[in-house]
């Protein structure tokens, strides 16, 4: 699959919701967590393939706002994963040049957490490569509502008037002002939504949702996931006939 891949025709961002975790371990009759600590191996080779084949971003949806409605011992259980994950491949991530990112509400997560993630995404600034976002305590109606908020005290104290509002500005005060929106977004599991991610990046994103449960998932389906998108027409909301235009003339 990797062979029919135009490299020329690369998403820039691609996004991944991961989810299947807590199935893929009751199908193994094990508690949820296990599903959460093999899928690392998931992230690892998708992270990789990304880096290999040149794409500049990958955003993992790797903990949402509703998350924290868990059980408490399955959200313990996740942050000192995460927190001994990043410790483990800050190594792969500084060999691979990749640069480390995060976005959501980080104050809300642990303090040994936050410090672990801030001290990786520092550590690997200045590398060149894909950059690595995760998504973490991340909703994207709160991500709107917090730029909404931001653009409202700034009215207020007078220093930007209503008017001078536009979808330029607004980007500006999301989480993902400094990238670009994804272009294609992954959902493992086969669920057919997209459970409060990115909301306003994902206008015109085109999606992937594979049955493949996120702690099977490999760059094969990656792969596969990018063959489909380049068998798309992009059009943003114009024609065939004016993207055909555009591109021959």
């Amino acid at each position: 699959m990797k062979e029919n891949l135009d490299l020329h025709n690369l998403p820039e961002h691609v996004a991944v919701i991961m989810d299947g975790n807590g199935r893929w371990a009751k199908k193994k009759g094990a508690m949820r967590i296990f599903g959460h600590k093999n899928a690392i191996e998931a992230v690892r080779d998708t992270t990789e393939a990304c880096a290999e084949l040149g794409v500049k971003y990958l955003t993992l949806y790797a903990f949402s706002t509703e998350n924290w409605n868990r059980p408490k011992a399955e959200v313990n259980a996740l942050m000192e994963l995460l927190v001994m994950t990043i410790r483990k491949e800050l190594n792969t991530l500084q060999k691979n040049n990749v640069r480390l990112m995060a976005i959501g509400n980080l104050l809300t997560l642990p303090e040994g957490c936050r410090q672990q993630l801030k001290d990786a995404i520092a550590q690997t600034s200045q590398n060149t490569g894909l950059t690595l976002v995760l998504a973490l305590s991340y909703s994207g109606r709160w991500e709107i509502m917090n730029a909404v908020k931001e653009l409202s005290r700034k009215v207020a104290a007078g220093t930007i008037a209503p008017e001078a509002i536009d979808e330029s500005l607004f980007e500006n005060h999301l989480n993902t002002h400094s990238i670009p929106d994804p272009e294609l977004l992954i959902r493992t599991s086969g669920e057919m939504r997209i459970s409060n991610f990115m909301l306003w990046q994902l206008a015109y994103t085109e999606l992937y949702i594979t049955e493949i449960l996120w702690p099977d998932f490999r760059r094969e389906h990656l792969y596969e996931a990018i063959y489909a998108y380049q068998q798309r027409e992009r059009r943003f909301g114009k024609t065939s006939e004016q993207i055909n235009l555009k591109q021959n003339g």
